[in-house]
């Protein structure tokens, strides 16, 4: 093996340019290497968030839990609330006072959220948009806050700024000590419909019911911690929420007739099923394969025709969730299906108006119970023992709850397109009870770290769901676009939630991507599925931030993947990588005038019996070779054959072309080189080149490919893998599609 080392090294080195001495003096620099290590942008590691992106010995997190009576209003769209709040300070620090978020604040009549947005005249307006704009009186919504109480009783003293309340306390609540106060409130449910939102009520002229989704509808507390102390930023409408786990009490009160679903477990079943109803539960609950209707069209539609003047109470408790919802109506038909989770049995449910049937009946359940199932294999078990999708035409989610858009044409049928929707928003808004519901990121600092990566999550349940599904928002290429657009209107990923321009792509495409390049291109699936499950296993019910999904993804990858978050998160760059040239060499035992002079330079007077490289462009190519055919080319086959012995050779290769690829890099991102090799007879052969070929030159690189063949076409990221917003200098030759056509068509003629 020593012979054949020899011949390489002499080969390489007539390829290999001699780097000349720099004879002229530079200025320093600062190191600006794409791979310099990320040790400026990311906190210093502590006892809390350790450098290895786990969490450390000395980590706490708050708790907080609630115990409500709510009482749904029908008649004047109202919820009314009281509850007693019961704060625990986990943490090392003395609080002087607590924060708690009013996020309904946002809708009140006084609310600032309108002030920040820009408004212009439009050409035309609709009768009711203009009705909406210039004549319609600003919606009431908002908390009315009726008391802030301590336990005994006494006013707590507290102060309002928009969608923030400072609770002040009479003496700073200790390290290990924990706090109760109780708050009385109500406000005016929103027409989510007509007026946007996160939850409210959507109404049914047809039958004159509503249907209600509700969520954000309590003053929860802000969480606090070391990282940001107390995250009380506003809440302006886009970001979400921040939140502490705890125990929740939760007594609901509705019309008699309502259907309703609701994050914890319902303690009295008895009292608000009929035997019926309880009977098909029991079937819902041993049925894997199917849904079991527990509640019929039939049965909804019955219902809907009267409204009826009693109540009912529905009451849950949940415990170690981060927030609370629940949907109510009288419209509801309800189905559900057990879903075996390594053992243990977790309930899909779905709940929906007759309008969103049969869309709905033939989907939404399944796609809660695929949603379960691959994601737990992704990253923990689902923990609840039920998961729950609603039509409510949105997509929000809340713990073991969420409401999604999706209804069928009025004669039942619905296009590809709307199921694929449907589905889609589904398993997404189901797929958030792990992130943020469980692995509980700051959704209103970093948005994309529940958003990007359960939209990368998303698109492995969607492939587990239906084989084929056609995956869009999430994939490199279909992140392109907006790479290459104005860079006066991109943000890195590592940006705010509120202060994005595109919040779509910024927050879920682009992060779903660069994670789908890093488990398909960059990793592969084994280390990155490794990696990525055991930061979950970590942050799961705790409070991870993106320097702990950075680190943890190194840590337990052995991978050095600075250069990519760096690239990726922490600037706008697209990738953009080309053949800048490619030079097919022969061999020859000719000495060529390259070998003499670099023989010269080392000052040997002789060259020893050897083999060169000789480029076809070249003088010595046109005099020595050119007339020959590529089988000719046998004196490496022949040396071989001469120098070895038989075992030896059968590990060999003899290769008759030698190529040299110079790629360039026009873009600003290092990624990896992926090319594919097309060959005359129609063979194919991928190589991959790790981002790291960028470490020593960020402009341009060079290879050597040896071949027993003769190269046709050279394609650079043939799948279109790692977000080249340039497909035009991808490819050589140039105008290879013409010379490849015509290729084939001589070999159909022959």
């Amino acid at each position: 093996m020593k012979k054949l080392l020899l011949i390489y090294l002499l080969i390489l080195s007539v390829i290999l340019p001699v780097n000349a001495q720099e004879t002229t003096a530079q200025k320093a620099h600062y190191n600006n290497s794409k791979f310099k290590q990320l040790h400026e942008e990311l906190p210093t590691p502590n006892n809390e968030h350790k450098a290895s992106g786990a969490p450390g010995h000395e980590y706490t997190q708050q708790q907080v839990d609630y115990k409500m009576d709510i009482v749904l209003d029908e008649d004047n769209n109202r919820i009314y609330g009281e509850e007693i709040i019961t704060y625990h300070n986990n943490s090392k620090d003395n609080l002087e006072y607590l924060w708690l978020q009013l996020d309904q604040n946002m809708r009140a009549s006084d609310s600032k959220t309108p002030d920040i947005n820009q408004t212009k005249i439009s050409d035309l307006y609709t009768p009711k948009e203009f009705y909406n704009n210039f004549i319609d009186a600003p919606f009431d919504g908002g908390f009315k806050i009726e008391f802030v109480k301590n336990m005994d009783g006494s006013d707590a003293s507290y102060f309002i700024n928009q969608t923030m309340m400072r609770l002040n306390l009479d003496k700073p609540l200790a390290s290990g000590e924990k706090y109760s106060f109780k708050i009385k409130w109500w406000y005016n449910i929103n027409n989510h419909i007509e007026q946007g939102g996160r939850s409210g009520f959507e109404h049914f002229p047809a039958d004159g019911n509503n249907s209600y989704v509700i969520a954000q509808f309590f003053p929860r507390l802000c969480v606090y911690n070391n990282v940001e102390g107390w995250q009380n930023m506003q809440f302006w409408g886009r970001s979400e929420f921040a939140l502490e786990f705890g125990n929740y009490e939760v007594n609901i009160t509705t019309p008699d007739d309502h259907m309703l679903g609701a994050t914890g477990v319902l303690q009295n079943e008895s009292e608000v099923y009929t035997k019926t109803q309880l009977k098909r539960l029991a079937e819902a609950k041993k049925s894997f394969q199917n849904p079991v209707v527990i509640h019929n069209q039939d049965e909804a539609i019955q219902v809907e025709k009267t409204k009826s003047k009693k109540t009912k109470t529905w009451k849950f408790i949940a415990e170690n969730v981060r927030d609370y919802a629940f949907a109510t109506s009288r419209k509801f038909i309800w189905d559900g299906m057990a879903v075996d989770i390594n053992g243990k049995t977790v309930m899909a449910y779905s709940y929906y108006s007759k309008e969103a049937n049969p869309l709905y009946g033939d989907h939404s359940t399944r796609a809660v119970a695929q949603t379960l199932i691959t994601y737990s294999k992704h990253t923990i078990d689902y923990p609840y023992h039920k998961a729950i999708s609603v039509d409510g035409q949105m997509g929000m989610e809340y713990p073991q709850i969420c409401f999604n858009p999706g209804r069928p044409n009025p004669d039942g049928t619905y296009s590809d397109q709307t199921k694929y929707r449907m589905i889609g928003v589904t398993i997404h808004e189901v797929g958030h009870n792990f992130f943020p519901m469980i692995i509980n990121s700051d959704e209103r600092q970093w948005t994309w770290m529940d958003e990007g990566l359960n939209s990368f999550v998303q698109m492995l349940a969607q492939m587990d769901y239906e084989k084929d599904y056609p995956l869009s928002r999430g994939l490199p290429k279909n992140i392109v676009g907006y790479m290459s657009g104005d860079q006066s209107k991109l943000t890195p990923i590592m940006t705010q939630g509120d202060h994005l321009f595109e919040f779509s792509n910024n927050a879920y495409a682009k992060p779903a991507a660069g994670l789908w390049m890093l488990r398909h291109t960059i990793m592969g699936p084994e280390l990155f599925d490794h990696a990525f499950k055991t930061y979950a296993k970590r942050w799961a019910f705790k409070h991870p931030t993106p320097a702990d999904f950075f680190r943890t993804m190194e840590d337990a990858s052995a991978m050095d993947l600075d250069w990519f978050w760096r690239g990726w998160f922490y600037t706008t760059g697209a990738n953009d990588i080309g053949i800048k040239e490619v030079k097919k060499y022969y061999v020859t035992d000719k000495p060529t005038e390259r070998a003499k002079n670099m023989a010269n330079r080392r000052g040997i007077d002789k060259l020893p019996p050897a083999l060169y490289l000789v480029s076809e462009n070249s003088p010595e190519f046109d005099k020595n070779l050119k007339s020959k055919k590529p089988e000719d080319y046998n004196l490496l086959s022949d040396y071989i054959n001469t120098n070895f012995s038989a075992e030896e050779k059968q590990q060999l290769k003899a290769p008759k072309y030698f190529y040299e690829l110079v790629f360039e890099k026009p873009g600003d991102l290092v990624m990896p080189i992926v090319i594919e090799f097309e060959y005359e007879d129609g063979s194919k052969e991928r190589k991959q080149y790790p981002a790291e070929i960028w470490r020593k030159n960020d402009v341009e690189v060079t290879k050597v490919f040896p071949s027993s063949k003769a190269i046709l076409k050279i394609t650079i990221d043939p799948d279109e893998q790692t977000a080249d917003v340039n497909l035009s200098n991808n490819s050589w030759p140039k105008n290879m599609e013409t010379k490849f056509e015509q290729f084939k068509n001589e070999q159909i003629k022959s």
